[in-house]
């Protein structure tokens, strides 16, 4: 998967680097606590990063900023790897092998979880319109290689990594190698054949889950 924007970058001097590797703890602590319960309070992020409370509430007002951060990550990182895979001369390849990277990233786990608890930024949108576009690309490219049943629409490839997503075990390792073999039973359901019967019911619409994102009233 191609390295987030940023992290490879001139070494920063002194404090500022510090601050940067403090960010990165505290983001892979905020991760780890909230994909156990989007609840927590922000408290249990410092805990888990080993930093004090004062450290983290100079990088972020409260804990819709830190959620904020992490889907926006996690937006940013399925952008690259789409952008990435679009450079595969190979139509179903990269179609495939995108999927196979934004399962390892997974991203779609934070979406299951903190959707809704957060009000998303408007840039928040454009990276999500951007990345839907790019989605799309692939979907199509990997139509018109013939390997696609036309039946499936684009809408289907977010379900498709939410149930890998979904797959988890203690050792993330192990959840690693179920969750890409979860996508590969899934690509083949995916893959046209000869005697392929029509998908159940109606396909998903465009816009059908953007509810889960509306915070309550």
């Amino acid at each position: 998967m191609p390295t987030p924007p940023g992290k490879n970058d001139v070494p920063l001097p002194g404090r500022r680097a510090q601050a940067a590797r403090n960010d990165e703890v505290i983001l892979e602590a905020a991760r780890a606590v909230f994909l156990e319960d989007p609840k927590a309070p922000i408290a249990a992020v410092a805990e888990r990063a080993g930093v004090g409370i004062s450290a983290l509430y100079r990088r972020y007002a409260g804990k819709e900023d830190l959620l904020r951060q992490l889907c926006h990550d996690g937006l940013r990182r399925y952008i690259a790897v789409a952008e990435a895979a679009l450079a595969e001369p190979d139509d179903w390849a990269a179609f495939a092998g995108f999927m196979a990277r934004v399962v390892d990233a997974d991203v779609h786990s934070l979406t299951v979880h903190l959707a809704g608890t957060f009000t998303p930024t408007e840039e928040m949108g454009r990276a999500a319109t951007r990345a839907n576009e790019l989605a799309t690309v692939l979907f199509e490219r990997a139509h018109a290689s013939g390997r696609l049943r036309p039946d499936v629409v684009v809408q289907d490839l977010g379900l498709v990594l939410e149930a890998c997503a979904a797959v988890r075990v203690p050792d993330p390792e192990r959840t690693g190698q179920l969750r890409q073999r979860q996508l590969a039973v899934l690509l083949a359901g995916l893959s046209t054949t000869p005697d392929t019967d029509p998908l159940p019911g109606p396909p998903p619409a465009a816009g059908e889950f953007d509810w889960r994102w509306r915070r309550p009233e």
